[in-house]
């Protein structure tokens, strides 16, 4: 299986009841992140976590699917072709 390198941005709407799963999700999938910036926006109360990633497509595909079925939580990747 090839792996690409990509990024994953997540928003999160509602750190109290979201911050620990997202947490646990990242962690089990911790061989796959290259780097991880995470951002408070104050005036939105938006948290919102930038990843690197170095993965197959479909480990990339289980990080943000589990992501995504999070409540208050939105997930979007770009990934490189090659």
């Amino acid at each position: 299986m090839s792996k690409r390198i990509g990024t994953v941005t997540i928003i999160v709407t509602n750190r109290a009841t979201q911050a620990g799963q997202v947490n646990q999700i990242l962690g089990e999938h911790g061989e796959a992140i290259i780097g991880r910036m995470g951002l408070p926006y104050a005036p939105k109360e938006l948290h919102i976590i930038a990843l690197i990633v170095h993965a197959s497509n479909d480990e990339i595909g289980a990080l943000t699917g589990k992501l995504g079925a999070l409540a208050g939580v939105e997930v979007k990747s770009a990934l490189t072709k090659v």
